[in-house]
């Protein structure tokens, strides 16, 4: 948790200067809690004063990336250096459990492992890990897995001399000689792209910066298509045309979004035949799209904009096949001729359905593949194009979860899906179209063992205050499961339409071999019955997410799976939202919780379209520019609400280069809390100072946080061992 001691100076990096504490912290000396100073700041609004002491903690990234800090600067990594020798003294008699978890997580890993290969363009695709390095090595045999292997990208070098890396997307051009990959080093989402000639291994000197990382060839292997993103706000709105070899500063803007609410971004259609633009808001998307033989064509609107439209397209043959919420709450089924996109000439195939979410497509060349949502549970749909035969996958399990994984071949019966529960670790299938014979062709192996036998699901309903179902995945061991209540760790999320679907968890286990029972609320702001179930928990319906999430864990205590006194609860960025808001709500009711990245200034953050990622979301949570939206924010944001109260135990966590929630979000929060504490409960930020919104890169460094994250709650639940 805490670096080594380092000295202050002028030209120490910033973040270096927050890393630096003091080593008596290894010698278990008691830290006071930091009291970070007030510096009035009042925000008015609709007539309402706000008054933010805490408001200073906020830095531009040139603050943040100086080497030469400001005052400002040095007093926000003074006051995160305090954070971090508080949690360093007040969690370091669980150093020994946090390495006892970590070495369990990481000792089920198998170290030299590899992924399935794929066939794509004449080549088998696959990736492989060698034991003890932290990243990928991509590879690809042509033609026959009996050939010779060619690296095409090793992470592990790439990597070599950077704090975080993340390699965003790699794409292999048509006449398969080149690569495009993008590269981003800071955890902020900016990714550089990079070309590589597969043939010398050269890696061209001209690079093009500040994009999202997607990258879409044209058929000439010469030219690709990208986005780039505004530097402040991080909204991807500008797609380009780039040739290879020349300077980015020659590209050619083919796109700009001009409306700050929509996302876009480029790909190239399955098919190879077209290069596709998308724009995208909570509410509307739209298509443009291009002949991948013509990069310096224009490109053709697929229908014009309309606002609460939603669809998605796929090139088949000479029609498309859209998934429309055209009067449709849950999607139906569509297709249109090549040169007739617009909608009105769209011909129903499959009618909306109350009870069932279409949710994405494959297309083969015989067969459409569905991914469907039924009963709130994934399902794959099946059909024949040829002949109309229709059918579903089957599976045996309590919470199965299955979803199309890697199919880039389009000429063949086979279906390629992943599947995962809450007791069965992450499996990859071929399925016969025709035959219906599946194939497993690799499952997650646990080193170490895994007696599936030896752990219960469920899945049970809870009744919402208005009456509405709340589905709880659970699971535990079975040995240990008591007939009295137990420590129970309850997950949600509950935004942007995110459904928690099952799956098996490594990290989880440790939490299980311990006596905790490990549940999935699926509340509102979900999709997962629907359209409905997200619409009834956003904008002026997002209580409905918080009320969901205390009546489950009321459900779980009244059937007598667990207690207050050994309830916790947990959620990461919005889902950290969900936290902060129900602790608030219900301090009571928790005995511990984690608020990871969390999402908890809300009006503050709506306010600022400077902010990044503002602009496109006021349709998810409404805009306080307008007063009814403002005034109903403001009643649930968890650092405007918070009051003196003895809330529960709580683990926040921040990252400093987070793009999505800024790090000042959970800063300025615990400071205010600690304000309002009462009792003697816990309450300690972990600030992880070299990495963003999803933690440390790497498959093994990332586990420190989960490792740290878990003995928090078995310390809170008096779980030493």
């Amino acid at each position: 948790l805490v670096a080594g001691c380092g000295v202050e100076n002028k030209t120490e990096n910033p973040q270096q200067v927050a890393e630096s504490a003091a080593p008596s912290v290894m010698l278990n000396t008691q830290v006071s809690a930091p009291v970070a100073k007030k510096v009035p700041h009042e925000m008015t609004a609709h007539g309402v004063t706000r008054n933010d002491n805490y408001y200073w903690m906020r830095l531009t990234d040139e603050q943040k990336l100086s080497r030469d800090p400001d005052d400002q600067t040095k007093d926000v990594l003074s006051y995160i250096k305090e954070e971090k020798e508080y949690i360093g003294s007040g969690l370091a008699h669980t150093n020994n459990l946090q390495e006892k978890i970590y070495n369990e997580i990481v000792g089920r890993i198998k170290k030299d492992d590899n992924t399935v290969p794929f066939l794509d363009n004449g080549y088998f695709y696959y990736s492989r890990f060698e034991s003890e390095k932290e990243y990928s090595i991509h590879c690809r045999k042509k033609e026959s897995l009996e050939s010779s292997e060619e690296i095409i990208l090793d992470e592990n070098k790439l990597s070599k001399n950077y704090d975080y890396f993340d390699l965003g997307n790699f794409n292999v051009s048509p006449n398969n000689e080149w690569v495009a990959y993008s590269v981003d080093t800071l955890s902020r989402r900016f990714f550089t792209i990079f070309f590589k000639n597969l043939k010398t291994g050269e890696i061209l000197p001209q690079t093009i910066p500040n994009t999202t990382g997607n990258i879409a060839w044209a058929d000439d292997s010469e030219h690709i298509f990208y986005t780039s993103k505004n530097k402040v706000t991080l909204l991807s709105e500008k797609i380009y045309r780039h040739k290879l070899g020349t300077s980015s500063s020659e590209d050619m803007l083919v796109h700009e979004e001009k409306d700050e609410s929509f996302y876009t971004g480029v790909y190239r259609s399955k098919s190879g035949k077209y290069i596709f633009i998308w724009s995208s808001s909570t509410l509307a998307s739209d298509y443009q799209f291009l002949r991948s033989d013509d990069p310096y064509g224009k490109f053709q609107s697929f229908t014009p904009r309309v606002e609460n439209h939603e669809y998605s397209i796929e090139h088949y043959e000479d029609h498309f096949y859209i998934i429309s919420n055209w009067d449709a709450l849950n999607n139906r089924l569509l297709k249109t001729k090549e040169k007739e996109t617009e909608r009105n000439n769209w011909m129903e195939i499959i009618p909306h359905r109350a009870n069932s979410h279409l949710l994405s497509m494959e297309i083969f060349k015989k067969h459409l593949v569905l991914n469907e949502r039924n009963d709130g549970l994934l399902s794959i749909r099946v059909i024949n194009l040829k002949n109309g035969d229709d059918h579903y996958l089957k599976f045996n399990e309590r919470t199965p979860t299955a979803y199309t994984s890697v199919n880039e071949n389009f000429d063949t019966n086979i279906l390629r899906f992943s599947y995962s529960s809450m007791l069965t670790p992450g499996s990859i299938f071929d399925y016969d179209m025709d035959t219906r014979e599946k194939t497993l062709l690799k499952q997650q192996e646990v080193i170490g063992g895994y007696d599936q036998e030896q752990y219960q699901d469920e899945i049970i309903y809870a009744s919402a205050r208005d009456g509405q179902i709340i589905p709880i995945y659970l699971v535990y061991r079975k040995d240990l499961k008591k007939k009295a209540s137990q420590p129970l760790l309850l997950y949600g999320y509950g935004s942007y339409g995110s459904t928690e679907d099952p799956y098996f968890s490594i990290v989880r286990l440790s939490l299980l071999d311990r006596g905790f029972i490990y549940a999935v609320a699926n509340i509102r702001g979900s999709q997962i019955f629907g359209r409905k179930s997200y619409d009834d928990g956003k904008m002026l319906n997002k209580k409905n997410t918080f009320y969901d999430f205390i009546d489950a864990a009321r459900y779980l205590i009244k059937n007598n799976y667990t207690s207050p006194n050994e309830l916790f609860c947990e959620g990461g960025s919005a889902g950290g939202l969900l936290i902060g808001t129900v602790i608030n709500m219900e301090p009571q009711l928790w005995k511990g919780a984690i608020a990871s990245v969390p999402f908890v200034d809300v009006v503050t953050t709506m306010s600022d379209p400077s902010i990044p990622l503002t602009s496109n979301e006021w349709d998810e949570w409404g805009d306080p520019r307008e007063k009814k939206e403002y005034d109903y924010i403001l009643s649930y944001s968890p650092y405007d609400q918070i009051t003196q109260k003895k809330y529960p135990n709580l683990l926040v966590t921040a990252g400093y280069f987070d793009s999505q929630v800024q790090y000042w979000e959970p800063l300025k929060y615990v400071a205010k809390l600690r304000d309002n504490w009462i009792g003697n409960n816990k309450l300690y930020l972990h600030i992880n100072m070299e990495a963003g919104h999803s933690g440390k890169s790497g498959r093994f460094q990332i586990y420190r946080e989960y490792a740290l994250g878990l003995a928090f709650i078995l310390d809170i639940a008096g779980v030493d061992q």
